[in-house]
């Protein structure tokens, strides 16, 4: 059991998504960075979609009630363990007792807390994720104590655990985001195409877990910025009137009446969603389909995940 001391910023809870439901407009959530949820979980030895805490552009700080590990992965952080300060993508043995800070410093937005044995958390249509918007779960408060089950082996064999994340997912605020065609690219004129695959954009401050919206050059509509509203899925690059793109994240709308020129790879996603707002310089790179699965398989392939 852990109980939160200090929080701030938005702290959730988050597993692989709410698959299944999108025909009833339930967003599929689930974590913003995927890449570092399945790591966080395979340092402490729980299957990739077992139930983290996401924590969003603040901090939190536990008390163990009992002995335990935990891992800490994402960017933008460090961990303060005891007296100890431990670098991100490791494991470590907690004491009944210490004090565990998780705190925000430069180099990206989210960071993702598992547990040997999992966050034991009630479920909402076959999730545990928080969707905030829909009323799906809560924000994790100062106060709260955190259930944890049975570790899948002997605590000190999980502890002091590293993750190889430089072998496979290449974070950086310079990042370039590759895309796939997307269904309304004849939507936008050849020049606008042109820009939106060779301009630099940044976030802007007005982001959240629904979308990223970005700041650069406009790119140009052919037949106007308005369609009927079809489905959209996380990585769907809509381009509103103003020409600026937006990116649907982990709580998109299951539907959207932009048009939308490109769709972020899966791949790709855990590099966009840790782009700083302000600070990050973002460019996009279009390749096909089949690269795109190639670049996911590589990417996931130390989590044995063999579907696309």
């Amino acid at each position: 059991m852990l109980e939160v001391l200090e929080v701030s910023g938005l702290v959730t809870f988050q597993d692989s998504g709410r698959h299944g439901w999108g025909s009833f407009g339930v967003p599929t959530s689930g974590p913003m960075d995927w890449f570092a949820h399945h790591a966080a979980n395979s340092l402490v030895g729980n299957s990739t979609n077992s139930t983290v805490i996401e924590i969003g552009l603040g901090e939190v700080v536990f008390r163990a009630k009992r002995n335990c590990v935990l891992a800490v992965t994402g960017a933008g952080y460090e961990v303060l363990n005891y007296v100890w300060t431990f670098p991100l993508w490791t494991s470590f043995f907690v004491r009944a007792g210490w004090v565990v800070h998780i705190k925000k410093i430069s180099g990206g937005n989210w960071a993702y807390l598992a547990c040997a044995g999992e966050f034991e958390v009630g479920s909402i249509l076959d999730s545990h994720s928080t969707y905030l918007r829909g009323g799906l779960g809560d924000k994790i408060h100062t106060g709260d104590l955190l259930q944890m089950g049975k570790p899948s082996r002997e605590l000190l064999k999980l502890a002091a655990q590293n993750f190889p994340v430089g072998k496979y997912m290449a974070y950086s605020q310079l990042p370039v985001i590759e895309v796939i065609e997307g269904p309304q690219k004849i939507r936008f004129t050849e020049q606008g195409i042109q820009i939106f695959l060779n301009s630099e954009y940044t976030l802007s401050t007005s982001f959240d877990r629904m979308g990223y919206r970005l700041e650069g050059n406009s790119v140009a509509h052919n037949f106007g910025a308005d369609l009927i509203s079809e489905g959209m899925t996380m990585g769907s690059v809509q381009i509103p009137a103003n020409g600026q793109p937006i990116v649907m994240m982990a709580d998109a709308p299951t539907t959207g009446g932009y048009p939308k020129i490109a769709n972020v790879v899966k791949a790709s996603l855990p590099l966009l969603a840790q782009c700083e707002a302000g600070v990050s310089k973002i460019k996009f790179k279009e390749i096909t389909v089949e690269e795109a699965q190639i670049k996911y398989k590589k990417t996931s392939e130390v989590f044995k995940i063999s579907e696309v």
